[in-house]
């Protein structure tokens, strides 16, 4: 079942299209984005240049960088009048990556979020749980209105608070969840403690993304919850979760073509790779109004096949995503970089700027430490000082981040130096 034809449309016929769309939105972004319009002056390139989806390499990338030099409106294609909603995800600098939606934008996001759980097999007589964070960070928002669009129940818990979570599960006849994989693991691992079995659910089905996840962890996902766990993909830069979905043949993540246009390209060069390579995947928006993106350098790993899938689809697949081109790290759905940690470390005093982010996996759950070397004079002081600070730098930390977080002081000299890159990042999970 799909939710619309235009998901097994012929392969040239979805060309054309794509086409047509993508010089709409070139000549969009040279209309109405003065970045954009500049870049492509600088590399003598124009909307009257775009004559074929091939000619799509002409164009500049954009990265997270452009975002963050033209924080917070100044990749908006329109003014604030017609934006209808704000989200924003982590920066590098403390400031977060802001993105806008016309209510256009909004309306197509249901659309490719809609096609997203019925292409994993849900539909209108469903109950959908979402556990992903609502507020700033779009997985919650982005969920619900596919599910609503869908016509399906929708039970909006938001993130955490586990054991209400599961009583709902029960009381309320869950038949959906959506969450991170690895807080499907720990709700798994929460109804162990509580004697309650996925038997004991109505559970059938789960979305889950927003972070790194290999097969191993879908099976143990699976067998925990008796459902059928499937990778949905998603950024904020793009639209939010909706870009691209496993159907039930689990054998990679649609596209949906029709409103974003996927590359793959080398990672050092930039220049796109043939399908079936290992390369940094890219995307362009053909769809998008409030903020239009234009090759946008997702910094993930994957491969594209163009090949039509056993399900009828003809949109193109992507793997599922195989690791990223920088040290960004993705805890229980947040972004989070290195530069982060130093800047609320640097802000507090009484630490050197050499410290350690240890990521593990516990009870299903992505945990992060950080390691904090002491000056001299902290770790001199008295214990009850040592103890106040580690709870003052815990504070500004989770405060910086968003995510609860472990701390663990050290004396001086305790972390490696480095003549070339520091170590920062020890990620003991096992992403296969």
């Amino acid at each position: 079942m799909v939710w619309n034809d235009i998901e097994k449309m012929d392969r040239e016929q979805l060309n054309e299209l794509q086409l047509r769309r993508l010089q709409e939105t070139v000549r969009w972004v040279w209309d109405k984005v003065p970045p954009y319009r500049q870049r492509m002056e600088a590399e003598g390139i124009g909307p009257q240049d775009i004559k074929s989806l091939e000619d799509l390499a002409l164009l500049p990338m954009t990265t997270k960088d452009d975002l963050r030099d033209n924080y917070p409106f100044g990749l908006f294609a329109v003014g604030p009048e017609e934006i209808v909603r704000v989200h924003a995800s982590s920066g590098t600098t403390g400031k977060p990556t802001v993105v806008g939606y016309t209510q256009e934008d909004i309306q197509n996001w249901a659309e490719v979020m809609a096609r997203t759980l019925v292409c994993g097999g849900a539909t209108k007589n469903d109950v959908v749980q979402i556990a992903y964070g609502y507020g700033l960070f779009t997985g919650g928002l982005g969920v619900h209105y596919g599910a609503e669009r869908l016509g399906a129940t929708v039970i909006p818990t938001s993130a955490g608070h586990t054991r209400r979570q599961i009583m709902l599960m029960q009381d309320l006849k869950t038949t959906v969840l959506a969450c991170t994989p690895s807080y499907a693991l720990y709700l798994a691992e929460t109804m162990g403690e509580l004697g309650i079995s996925s038997r004991d659910l109505s559970l059938r089905l789960g979305f889950l993304g927003a972070e790194p996840w290999s097969d191993a962890m879908r099976k143990q996902i699976e067998a925990a919850l008796g459902i059928d766990a499937i990778d949905i993909y998603g950024l904020s830069e793009i639209m939010g979760p909706g870009v691209a979905s496993e159907c039930l043949a689990k054998d990679g993540l649609h596209v949906f073509e029709d409103h974003f246009i996927a590359e793959v390209v080398d990672p050092v060069t930039g220049k796109p790779v043939e399908d079936g390579l290992q390369g940094e995947l890219v995307f362009t928006t053909i769809t998008k109004k409030g903020l239009p993106m234009i090759r946008y350098r997702t910094r993930d790993i994957t491969i594209l096949n163009r090949e039509p899938c056993s399900c009828g689809r003809t949109h193109a697949r992507i793997r599922k995503v195989l690791g990223r081109t920088d040290d960004m790290l993705i805890i229980r759905g947040v972004n989070i970089f290195p530069s982060q940690i130093e800047e609320a470390l640097l802000a507090m005093g009484h630490t050197e700027p050499h410290y350690v982010l240890v990521v593990d996996r516990e009870r299903g759950l992505d945990e992060l430490e950080v390691w904090v070397e002491l000056t001299r004079e902290a770790f001199i002081d008295e214990v009850r000082r040592i103890e106040e600070l580690e709870r003052q730098i815990k504070r500004g930390i989770e405060e910086t981040l968003g995510i609860g977080v472990q701390v663990r002081l050290v004396e001086p000299k305790t972390i490696a130096r480095s003549e070339g890159k520091a170590k920062r990042i020890i990620d003991r999970r096992e992403i296969k």
